[in-house]
């Protein structure tokens, strides 16, 4: 899955880049608070919460940002009752499914902006459970390649409870139970390897091939076009999109 694990490091860069703009740390902040509101302002009994605040971390978010959101989410403010979690699933060009993940105060509005999204882009809305089947919830971290050490970067991974190491490219790709991110993170940390970036993800278990510079500049638009939504939380596709091609359209 190059393609996809190498758009995978490329989000992460330009999320890196639309914190600096403070959109980023208003859609993280929403999912801390969300989080919080639904199970709780302690991590190590929330889940939900652990995996937000390790997204967040892995953006550089403020630790008084994080403290913050998860103080009103967890009942010292109203807004956070007006946030609900709805998932769209769908095809886009070339039929490569794809998820979308919102956190939104207004249903219809956000219905009505994904499935715009959908039909700009050669892409069709289906039913909950049209794709789904096709993923696997996992935990995600990416390591830089160049600046650590693949076995020094597997035994900590291991020692963490991580499931596969793989080199992808410039990176490292490490994935977990989503139950064991937190833990694995900070077995790879400890061992003074710098984390790129940690959370969780929905893997595909297969992936369709945009070998076409047209195909996969289509699907990125779609992507795109998604997670510019202020609603949309996360979009997970099952593209793979060779190297070369990779190379030319981003």
């Amino acid at each position: 899955m190059s393609g996809h694990s190498k758009w995978s490091s490329i989000k992460h860069k330009k999320g890196a880049a639309d914190a600096k703009r403070g959109k980023l740390f208003s859609k993280l902040s929403r999912a801390l608070i969300v989080a919080a509101r639904e199970g709780g302002a302690d991590p190590s009994a929330n889940l939900a919460l652990a995996n937000a605040i390790e997204k967040a971390r892995s953006y550089s978010m403020p630790k008084d940002n994080i403290e913050r959101a998860i103080a009103r989410g967890s009942g010292a403010d109203s807004d956070a009752e007006t946030f609900e979690q709805v998932v769209y699933e769908g095809y886009g060009p070339s039929g490569v499914a794809v998820i979308v993940e919102a956190l939104t105060d207004n249903r219809n509005r956000t219905a009505a902006d994904v499935r715009a999204a959908f039909s700009k882009h050669d892409g069709n809305l289906g039913s909950s459970g049209a794709v789904a089947w096709l993923f696997e919830r996992r935990g995600l971290i990416l390591v830089d390649a160049d600046r650590a050490d693949e076995d020094e970067v597997t035994l900590a991974a291991a020692e963490g409870g991580a499931e596969d190491v793989e080199q992808d490219g410039s990176s490292f790709r490490i994935t977990s139970p989503p139950e064991a991110l937190t833990a694995v993170r900070e077995a790879i940390e400890q061992a003074g390897i710098e984390v790129e970036s940690a959370e969780l993800t929905m893997v595909p278990k297969t992936t369709v091939s945009l070998d076409d510079e047209s195909a996969a500049r289509k699907t990125l638009r779609l992507i795109d076009t998604l997670e510019e939504n202020d609603d949309v939380q996360e979009v997970y596709a099952n593209f793979d999109i060779p190297e070369r091609v990779m190379e030319a359209v981003v």
